[in-house]
């Protein structure tokens, strides 16, 4: 570039440099992030050649601007572009921009778990847009078993963040989902991720991600080329978080910035890290997020094996790796890694293949990183390609025409709103009926008192990483439209530390024709930074359900908000608890979708995500204890439903409904033939001593074509008189014999609606490697020959039958 056209643009960026740092006026709503230069208002489209006419600047003329361009060509011209410095101030999440090639800043931190949310520094709400859409959170979104409604949401979700950019009060990449597998019940954040089982999570992380990212006509199909992967558009970026072996943040003084996750290779492939493998390879996300935790002594941003050889190598994506915020200093301060100075801490995380920095170790370090010879530039502008890729597929530089229309109205729409509620419907989980409680009946229960300290639960119900709801819907409001409703808390708050409202809650309840007990815990008990001790509900709450079931003229119905599991054995016993229902943390309309449940307008058919674990089982063994297969001379037992075998208050993929289905299997393969090449060698799995293993009892996964497929279909026939959604779940089941595998893993689900007395015909095709996959002791992905059990259902109601694999040359 010429001496003077260099001087030019840099007289140009000192008077440009005012409008792109000023702050966000009171009032207005507007971030750095999202500021344009010609108006104050709206997305930034660094591109746009009006933002700097008035001074003379013309944005066409520089080669990253020019649209003919690939992107790969402009993003290197960007790059090459900047100074050591200007480089440097991009790789933190709040990017500082460079003025004199008219970039502005940019807020990378923004989040959408179940909804646009106020959290980080990119998105804002103000008069003009106060609110966006409540969903509930994720674990009841899980619940739902509805891979489309999770798919619906993201799409819902991307449409209002798009609508806020356009407004600019928001950005366009969001740090969303959170893939951990809840390994243990005591653990804070369960309410942000979708349980325990990882191919449950997986495509969880798959479908939302595809509703948020994806744009319609240029989803990645059958014949879509790499290089479309690598530059298709995306609506917003999504971030499958927090990897990896991310389950412990405050327990008993072991805290998530000084933990070191031992881990067994078997459990990392098998549990910890499947879900991110099909975030990336089948949702093709955009980012991923390194966690605060070591993973076997190293830390996990700074770990090559875990970032650029797997995320980036092996898995390929198609985008950038952002640390959890402060992990950097956490390294440092937290884990003192190998004792080194910020500028090693740097250095080990950009050559590990970190790009971005959430936090300032990165603006504040990497040059002196780069001056002691610590640190490659040529790592920085690597880091710069893969985020500044990531911007132009969203338009950053260019625009996006088809989301240009988008506005306020696009914002908390009655249609959002509804499938708001109807997500908080379809994940409510009937956990007991046993007396015929529900549903109530408008005519004959028509005077109801609710009682409990989430009676007129509104923030309760909204869970953390939130935005502002479009309105509250309480369990009050949304009760009040079936009945006559009176309140008596019983309990000042969760905690329930003494019983003086108790007396007004019994008497009121004496003299109702139901009483609703709206119990549970908070985010008080469980959050993230917040572990819980033990399982039960806080102070008196247990005394108070007794004494109310006890006291009741009508049914008395139990409802719990929770992410984690309860023990209510209590409950489950007392004969005078009609019926027990778990709502999560629904959302803005949870209210609504509790009352619609119990008063029978909706028939529940969500499934509990994770396992309720009776209240002794956390005594067992500690938090920190990472193996999920017992540990039998420990006396530890089992994590999850696929390694426990002790006897648990609810198993994984429990529900109940106001109706009853029965199972009858149409089709099924009885056998599957996989044919091994010339060159595959034969693996050897411990068996039993009384089972003699097949001649060849299994196969690497990475030698088969997997090409193979089968197909169950299965008549799922409701003989009650309620039309109601129905999960119909698949596992299998190894054969018998073999040492230290599941007891049995979910291999596919699909959410059906039979009408009343009516039937329908579910359909599943799946791979025969990948149902039937099991890894092995020494951490290899194997399919075992011999007879392996599909099941069907669980133990209400439930078909099963025998598959033999036959591995043969």
């Amino acid at each position: 570039m010429a001496m003077a056209t260099f001087q030019l643009f840099l007289s140009l960026g000192a008077a440009i440099l005012p409008l792109l740092t000023m702050a966000a006026r009171p009032g207005t709503g507007l971030s750095s992030s999202a500021v344009t230069l010609t108006s104050g208002q709206g997305p930034t489209i660094v591109c746009d050649h009006l933002r700097f006419k008035d001074l003379g600047l013309d944005m066409k003329s520089f080669p990253f601007c020019d649209k003919s361009l690939s992107y790969g060509v402009r993003v290197k011209d960007l790059i090459d572009r900047m100074t050591l410095v200007e480089k440097v101030g991009q790789i933190g999440d709040q990017a500082t921009g460079v003025p004199r090639l008219g970039l502005p800043k940019y807020d990378w931190w923004s989040e959408a778990l179940h909804g646009v949310a106020y959290v980080g520094h990119g998105t804002h709400f103000d008069d003009i847009v106060p609110a966006a859409t409540s969903f509930p959170e994720v674990i009841l979104m899980a619940a739902s078993f509805n891979e489309s409604l999770w798919k619906a949401i993201g799409q819902v979700v991307s449409t209002e963040a798009r609508a806020m950019n356009n407004l600019g009060l928001a950005g366009l990449t969001f740090w969303s989902p959170n893939i951990n597998v809840a390994r243990d019940p005591r653990w804070g954040r369960i309410m942000e991720t979708p349980g325990e089982d990882p191919y449950t999570v997986g495509r969880y992380a798959v479908n939302y991600v595809r509703g948020l990212q994806d744009v319609e006509g240029t989803t990645p199909g059958t014949n879509t080329t790499e290089e479309d992967l690598n530059t298709r558009p995306l609506k917003v970026a999504a971030c499958c978080k927090h990897y990896a072996a991310y389950d412990v943040d405050n327990w008993q003084g072991v805290d998530r910035y000084h933990f070191d996750a031992r881990v067994t290779e078997r459990d990392m492939l098998e549990t910890f890290v499947r879900p991110f493998e099909m975030c990336v390879r089948d949702g093709d996300v955009s980012s991923v997020m390194c966690s605060y935790n070591r993973v076997n002594g190293i830390p996990t941003c700074a770990d090559p094996k875990l970032l650029s050889e797997t995320i980036r190598g092996e898995w390929n994506l198609h985008g950038y790796i952002v640390s959890d915020c402060d992990s950097l200093e956490v390294m440092h301060h937290g884990h003192k890694f190998l004792n080194d100075t910020p500028e090693d801490t740097v250095a080990q995380t950009l050559r590990a293949g970190l790009d971005l920095d959430c936090g300032l170790y990165f603006t504040k370090y990497t040059n002196s990183s780069v001056s002691q010879g610590k640190v490659r530039q040529a790592d920085i502008d690597k880091a710069l390609n893969n985020l500044y890729m990531v911007l132009m597929r969203l338009g950053f530089f260019d625009g996006s025409p088809v989301y240009a229309g988008l506005g306020k109205s696009d914002v908390c729409s009655d249609s959002n709103i509804e499938l708001a509620a109807e997500a908080a419907r379809e994940g409510i989980v009937l956990l007991n009926n046993s007396m015929g409680g529900l549903p109530l009946n408008k005519l004959k229960h028509k005077n109801v008192v609710v009682v409990g300290p989430h009676g007129n639960a509104s923030n309760a119900m909204i869970g953390n990483y939130e935005g502002y709801p479009c309105r509250n819907m309480t369990p009050l409001i949304g009760l009040s439209e079936y009945a006559n409703v009176s309140y008596e808390p019983g309990c000042a708050d969760i905690n329930c530390l003494n019983m003086t409202l108790f007396h007004r809650a019994v008497t009121a309840a004496k003299n109702a024709d139901a009483t609703i007990l709206l119990m549970g815990i908070d985010l008080s008990v469980e959050a993230e930074g917040r572990d819980r001790n033990d399982l039960l509900l806080p102070g008196y709450q247990h005394q108070l359900i007794s004494e109310i079931a006890d006291a009741a003229k009508g049914p008395v119905i139990l409802v719990i908000l929770s992410a984690g599991g309860v023990d209510i054995s209590f409950a489950m016993d007392n004969p005078n608890v009609s019926a027990v229902v778990w709502a999560g943390y629904p959302g803005g309309e949870g209210g609504r979708a509790i009352a619609d449940v119990i008063y029978g307008h909706y028939n529940p058919g969500g499934r509990l995500p994770i396992t309720w674990y009776q209240a002794d089982y956390v005594h067992q063994f500690p938090m920190t204890s990472m193996p999920l297969r017992p540990i039998d001379d420990l006396g530890y037992p089992g994590r999850t439903y696929k390694f426990f075998s002790g006897k648990p208050l609810f198993p994984f993929g429990y529900g109940l409904s106001y109706t009853s289905f029965n199972y009858t299997l149409k089709t099924a393969t009885k056998s599957l033939a996989i044919h091994l090449g010339k060159y595959v060698q034969c693996r050897q799995l411990s068996y039993a001593e009384s089972v003699k293993p097949p001649p060849c009892p299994a196969a690497l996964v990475s030698d088969l074509s997997c090409a193979k497929t089968f197909e169950i279909e299965v008549i799922v026939q409701n003989v009650g008189t309620i039309g109601g959604s129905h999960v119909v779940m698949v596992y299998t089941v190894p054969p018998s014999g073999l040492l230290g595998m599941p007891l049995k893993q979910l291999v596919g689900f699909q959410r059906v609606f039979v009408s009343a007395g009516g039937s329908e015909v579910v359909k599943f095709k799946l791979n025969g490697c990948q149902s039937f996959t099991v890894v092995e002791e020494t951490a290899y992905q194997v399919v075992p020959a011999g007879v392996s059990t599909v099941l069907i259902g669980d133990d209400k109601v439930s078909v099963s039958f025998p598959l033999e694999l036959q591995l043969h040359y």
